[in-house]
């Protein structure tokens, strides 16, 4: 019987919010008794989820499509990217289907028409929390929808719509559902998490048979009480950030903010149109590293964003040596077709200084982070393991997020398993990692 079932081959690009989306999808399709293989050749259809940021991103998505076409043919096409299908169809006329992000009824709609599925849906299929692409011990925890920010370089409020949170009960006990199935650490994901429940204005939902409000700091609170490692990232700093602190302080989630600040500059800044209170974070940084000493802070960050003069950018300099950032990423700055920022009438940074930039910026960033991770150095810490072989294990601190952040390397007495949480000795450090014992 097994044989016979029809047989989706899938493609994920982009971020963890499209991977969310494409663990629904697949959710879906194994309801309805589909099976999903990662070959493209023999399946009954192709399912690619884009991404349509950055031209490179776009480029990317193309490319798959490309290879699945070739190989297949029969090619749905949705995500982000999606929602502005002209790209897609000049360059592949023939795809079977093109939809935007967050369309699962017509993804499912479009792979219907492709290839019927045999029978109704055995709901009993699948695992009541679902399918999910990442490793079993960890998953994301999509929070909200959209965005209602406006920020200059983006265009994922005209991909991905304004914000739309879903009520604080479905995502407890959509996280409830992931803990019971041993899920050791939910990452919190939205397009700006700290906003969630604004849309809705923090209207409450039940959950386990009381009220919850729609809303950052009950949400996280909540979710504290799950007994996961509990990780927030996309956190624009609004001024009701601070009162997040207390619970990281108390251990009840991760102490640990991933914060887009994206420049220092209120040059920058204000032409970027950011949002958040970004006058004074060095203060609010200092102030929440006192209230929790071990909190860590990773951010992204923009340089040669159209106008950004070199006293910006050593501007920009000086506020990483004075916030010491925990983990950073950089980009050089990609003009995206439809944004603002391409008609500000700014002077745009050749590439060769924005290059030059961004290596000066990593080179910057290094010894700060080298510095931080020394001060670690004799430190016992819990690491949850990734990736074992004997006795040999890689994982990471609560410092770290999978795949963004450093890692912690493991040796080991006794074998350790994928998701075990351990204490660890840490004996050295280099720029990005740590490694240490586990006792």
């Amino acid at each position: 019987m097994t044989s016979l079932q029809p047989k989706i081959s899938f493609v994920s690009l982009g971020c963890p919010k499209a991977l969310v989306d494409s663990e629904r999808i697949i959710t879906q399709l194994r309801a309805e008794g589909y099976d999903i293989t990662k070959h493209h050749e023999g399946a009954d259809a192709v399912i690619v989820n884009t991404c349509g940021f950055l031209d490179s991103a776009k480029a990317e998505s193309l490319a798959a499509i490309g290879a699945a076409m070739r190989e297949n043919g029969k090619v749905i096409v949705t995500g982000c990217m999606g929602a502005e299908p002209g790209p897609i169809l000049a360059a592949y006329p023939q795809v079977s289907a093109i939809t935007g992000p967050q369309a699962y009824e017509s993804v499912m709609a479009a792979v219907h028409q492709v290839s019927p599925p045999l029978h109704d849906p055995f709901l009993d299929l699948v695992p009541e929390q679902g399918i999910k692409l990442t490793p079993r011990h960890y998953a994301y925890l999509k929070i909200s929808e959209g965005c209602n920010n406006r920020c200059s370089f983006c265009i994922i409020p005209k991909l991905r719509g304004d914000l739309a949170s879903r009520p604080a009960g479905e995502v407890l006990r959509e996280a409830e559902k992931l803990v019971k199935a041993g899920v050791r650490e939910l990452l919190v994901i939205s397009q700006d998490t700290s906003a969630y429940g604004l849309d809705v204005a923090y209207a409450s939902s039940s959950w386990q048979g009381r009220e919850v409000r729609t809303k950052f700091l009950d949400l996280a609170r909540e979710l504290g009480s799950l007994g996961a490692w509990i990780r927030l990232h996309y956190v624009y700093p609004y001024p009701h950030v601070d009162d997040v602190i207390a619970l990281m302080a108390d251990g009840k989630i991760l102490p640990y903010l991933d914060i887009p600040f994206q420049h220092a500059s209120p040059s920058v800044l204000k032409a970027m149109k950011r949002p958040g209170n970004q006058v004074k974070t060095l203060e609010r940084i200092a102030a929440w590293r006192a209230q929790c000493p071990d909190l860590a802070i990773r951010s992204t960050f923009i340089v040669g964003f159209p106008g950004e003069t070199e006293a910006d950018f050593s501007f920009l300099l000086d506020w990483l040596t004075e916030a010491k950032l925990d983990r950073v990423g950089a980009f050089t700055y990609e003009p995206v077709t439809g944004a603002k920022a391409n008609d500000l009438g700014l002077p745009v940074v050749p590439d060769e200084v924005k290059a030059e930039r961004y290596a000066r910026f990593m080179a910057h960033q290094q010894k700060i982070s080298a510095k931080k991770l020394s001060a670690k150095v004799g430190r016992h810490m819990p690491v949850i393991i990734d990736a074992t072989d004997g006795l040999i294990a890689k994982g990471r601190s609560k410092a770290d997020a999978p795949e963004i952040d450093g890692a912690v390397h493991v040796t080991s007495r006794r074998p350790l398993r994928v998701g075990d949480i351990v204490s660890v000795k840490i004996e050295r450090s280099d720029a990005y990692d740590l490694f240490g014992t586990a006792v």
